[in-house]
């Protein structure tokens, strides 16, 4: 792993890989672009295609009245997104140090994600909640591992303290814990049309603009961000209220994950919560809801969790939950842009 310095000097996590150049390239803007234009392009018959195969979501019964006109909408919008990605780096670049586990993460839980919204538009139910923690966990762990090896992590950088020492195995274990954390919180944010997808490339541009900025720069890295966030941008051109397609668990979870193991490999896994603000409060929604009602015999402290359909319950109409939720992740991801520079005074002034 790279060299730590205490506040007031460099702190550098240095998990570039080896040989790699501080200098963006026109790269970075044509893949994102492309993908962009790949998504826009592929979509519309891939979502016939989805349509032709029966692949339309269950909206569940207890949730909002109002999505239940979105029953039979295709999901599995993920699924493409994946394969842009990947089939773009693949042809841009070769796999370095900082990219084998964001790729194998998008790769392994979009997978997963994939086989679930199979199941569920086949059988209405997906795949059993501890199964799909388990392969998530697996996952997780080697992705952790990997990177712990692949960088000899011995200290996590927490803003404003500088470099803690962290035992290897408890480094996996909060990574892993990372990794689980955030698919999830995509996953219990992917609720309105629009939300995750815009909520998520709003996270990934931030990860993008630290590979850049890091000491040394990823800009492999970057690369990959700035894939996402134009396939992204792709698909919500066809997923804006009224959506016409779903992003689904082969979204929302691989996405979520991704973003975990960028977070990792830029060092800045602390910054996570603030960037991805929203997943927080999403998932913590869901976590005090359940909570609450256990213990006052029945209450709901929410009119409903996730969070997002509290507001839409309270009379919001659902463009703009999504459009206030995006300006909310937006000046997160500046704030968490701008604790990242404020831990590197010798850099940036």
């Amino acid at each position: 792993m790279g060299s730590f310095a205490p506040l007031g000097s460099t702190v550098s996590l240095a998990l570039a890989a080896p040989g790699s150049q501080p200098t963006v390239s026109v790269e970075l803007i044509q893949g994102l672009l492309l993908a962009f234009a790949l998504v826009v392009i592929l979509m519309p018959p891939y979502i016939r295609l989805l349509q032709a195969a029966g692949f339309g979501k269950r909206i569940r019964q207890e949730g909002p009245e109002s999505h239940f006109v979105k029953e039979g909408t295709p999901t599995m919008g993920g699924l493409l997104i994946v394969a842009v990605v990947l089939g773009i780096y693949f042809f841009l670049r070769k796999p370095d140090a900082a990219t084998f586990a964001p790729l194998a993460a998008l790769a392994g839980v979009g997978a997963l994600g994939a086989f679930d919204d199979y199941l569920n538009a086949k059988t209405g139910e997906g795949i059993r909640a501890l199964q799909k923690l388990a392969w998530l966990t697996v996952v997780a762990f080697v992705a952790a591992w990997q990177i712990q090896q692949t960088y000899a992590i011995t200290a996590i950088a927490v803003p404003f303290v500088g470099a803690v020492p962290i035992e290897p195995w408890l480094y996996v274990l909060f990574a892993a814990f990372a990794i689980i954390a955030s698919a999830n919180g995509v996953n219990i944010t992917d609720g309105l049309d629009g939300l995750s997808g815009g909520t998520v490339a709003i996270a990934f541009v931030a990860y993008m603009l630290i590979a850049l900025l890091n000491a040394p720069a990823q800009p492999n890295l970057a690369l990959l961000c700035a894939l996402i966030i134009g396939a992204l941008l792709g698909f919500l051109w066809f997923n804006v209220h009224p959506a016409q397609i779903f992003i689904g668990d082969s979204g929302a979870l691989s996405l979520g994950a991704t973003l975990a193991v960028t977070a990792l490999i830029t060092g800045q896994i602390l910054v996570l919560p603030l960037i991805g603000i929203i997943f927080v409060l999403e998932t913590a929604s869901v976590m005090l809801q359940v909570a609450y009602f256990k213990t006052t015999g029945g209450r709901r402290l929410f009119r409903m969790s996730p969070i997002h359909h509290h507001f839409e319950l309270g009379g919001w109409d659902e463009e703009k939950i999504t459009i206030r939720f995006w300006i909310v992740a937006i000046l997160a991801a500046l704030l968490g842009v701008t604790l990242f520079l404020a831990t590197q005074p010798d850099r940036f002034v």
